[in-house]
């Protein structure tokens, strides 16, 4: 059981939001249902055999080096290069940011092109983005695609509607603060 979340609240009513939220969610998760958590793995990777390439995908929550590291838009991009070379990631996707983004880095040394795509699939609760609707990832990989066109991949991302009255709600009647129903209404 963790008292902490890692997670980058800036304000002090966040952080107070963030002990809460920890704390109920310790009270309610039961030992069987942590222990199946912790069988869960912490990356996904499946590599793609195209034509006389080949093409890695990498499927993590945080990062591949840390489950609850955040990858911001801004992350300098030799930071994320880094992290995605360390992981032999030619495509990563992530979330915890709750933001949806795409972004191509070229990690070509000397004239020759390596394009690798760093994708945030975004979230359905939660959200932060500004718009409440849930968000998920089309990706399209076929046998045309290569790290050397960065126009080979395509990242479609889909929003839909749920019921987000519902869920939040049931936030105002748990033990979670209020302005957490108010985020799922905003999208904020």
């Amino acid at each position: 059981m963790s008292n902490e979340c890692g997670c980058a609240y800036k304000t002090d009513p966040e952080k107070q939001n963030g002990n809460i939220s920890i704390s109920f969610t310790n009270s309610i998760m039961k030992d069987e249902e942590r222990k199946y958590l912790r069988t869960l793995p912490a990356h996904i990777k499946v590599e793609f055999q195209l034509n006389e390439d080949k093409l890695n995908l990498l499927l993590v929550h945080g990062s591949p080096r840390k489950i609850n590291e955040y990858l911001f838009e801004d992350r300098e991009e030799k930071s994320m290069l880094r992290i995605m070379e360390n992981a032999d990631a030619d495509i990563m996707c992530f979330g915890h940011t709750h933001k949806p983004y795409h972004r191509i880095l070229n990690s070509g040394k000397e004239g020759q092109n390596h394009f690798r795509h760093a994708i945030n699939i975004g979230s359905v609760g939660k959200p932060k983005d500004g718009n409440p609707q849930g968000s998920y990832v089309m990706l399209t990989i076929n046998d045309n695609s290569s790290v050397l066109n960065k126009d080979s991949i395509n990242v479609e991302f889909i929003r839909f509607d749920y019921d987000i009255e519902t869920a939040a709600k049931a936030v105002e009647e748990s033990p979670l603060p209020n302005d957490y129903a108010e985020s799922l209404r905003k999208g904020i």
